[in-house]
């Protein structure tokens, strides 16, 4: 196992301890996040656990099933009580870029449902300022065209429609077309997140301010770093 994996290990292994009995557990959508799921069923198959899932993604929702861990549609009454999910990015504010899955939008959702969000991730993922990884934006196919001209005469930053492995334009789970914005540096998350929500045809952006409650950061010697949001 790569170092990395290893801190992936360690840190979805510690968030399935996370979990207790009767929880509704919101269920990410991350190479990380798989590790935290393997753990979990683990833990319904010894100990009797009893907990229900509320996927990100179909790709999480099979593996739960594959797992044997039941899953529930978001409603009202399903708000998950916990939610593990994995980063792309995180800085100190434990503000994040998701979305390199493309399941940006229902990892938002559920995210904004919990009553907390914690989020799984090796050292590699940690960041001084966000933004090297390009940022992910799911957007109305049809507007594609006029959000990729806005998008470089208002923020000077060339994006592109991604691809599927077979090269064809990629679509979420949602029919979305998923943009990659390489910005670099974000120095303001929040105003970001904002001035891009405001175009025409944007459905969700990419950036998650003031979700994530704590992070756990696995390292390939098995330790596990906890960060904390400070709530004022």
């Amino acid at each position: 196992m790569s170092p990395q994996d290893a801190g992936k290990r360690a840190a979805g292994e510690a968030a399935a301890l996370l979990v207790e009995d009767g929880m509704i557990v919101g269920l990410g959508t991350a190479s990380t996040f798989a590790f935290f799921l393997d753990a979990l069923s683990r833990r319904v198959k010894t100990e009797g656990l009893r907990v229900r899932g509320v996927p990100t993604s179909l790709a999480s929702e099979r593996e739960a099933a594959r797992l044997g861990i039941p899953t529930v549609p978001l409603t009202p009454e399903t708000a998950p009580d916990l939610t593990v999910d994995g980063a792309d990015e995180l800085d100190d504010n434990l503000f994040l870029i998701k979305g390199g899955g493309g399941a940006l939008l229902r990892e938002k959702l559920v995210a904004r449902a919990s009553a907390e969000m914690v989020v799984i991730a090796d050292a590699s993922k940690r960041v001084e300022t966000l933004g090297a990884f390009p940022l992910p934006l799911a957007a109305v196919p049809f507007a594609v065209p006029l959000l990729l001209d806005a998008l470089r005469r208002e923020f000077e930053v060339d994006a592109r429609w991604r691809l599927a492995p077979d090269g064809q334009p990629f679509l979420s789970d949602d029919g979305l077309a998923i943009l990659d914005l390489p910005f670099g540096i974000i120095r303001r998350p929040a105003l970001l997140e904002q001035r891009l929500r405001n175009l025409p045809g944007v459905v969700e952006v990419g950036l998650f301010v003031n979700l994530a409650t704590r992070v756990l950061i696995g390292h390939h010697d098995g330790r596990v770093e906890e960060l904390v949001r400070a709530v004022e």
